[in-house]
């Protein structure tokens, strides 16, 4: 059974950075591409990045495009989010999920999900 477990949250002042990670653990070959997702309260939850199982692709919602990196370490089963020039609007529960079919924005297309870790930015 695969166990996703996230860290790195935390509190934030804006314009600051925070890198979440993300260790896979249960799986001991076959690696999948893993995305991204975030919740605020009181709305839905959405996609922020996606990686392939390679690292060598990367997709990103149009929100944090040019300011969130995602990456991957397959030897340490790590997946990680850089997160730079953070906004309040940022404020949610960051989750990793790993993909099993489907487009990679939607969260129907992911299998396994962490249970998240919060990040708050302030103003």
């Amino acid at each position: 059974q695969v166990q996703l477990v996230e860290s790195g949250g935390g509190l934030v002042q804006a314009g600051g950075s925070l890198r979440l990670s993300c260790v896979i653990s249960g799986r001991t070959s076959d690696y999948y591409a893993m995305g991204w997702f975030r919740q605020a309260p009181g709305k839905e939850r959405e996609f922020v990045a996606a990686i392939s199982w390679s690292g060598g692709g990367t997709w990103y919602a149009d929100s944090v495009k040019g300011r969130f990196t995602a990456s991957r370490n397959n030897g340490k089963n790590t997946v990680y989010l850089q997160m730079n020039s953070l906004k309040p609007e940022d404020t949610a529960v960051y989750y990793c999920a790993e993909h099993y079919s489907g487009g990679y924005v939607y969260s129907s297309s992911y299998y396994d999900w962490g249970r998240g870790t919060q990040v708050t930015v302030s103003s």
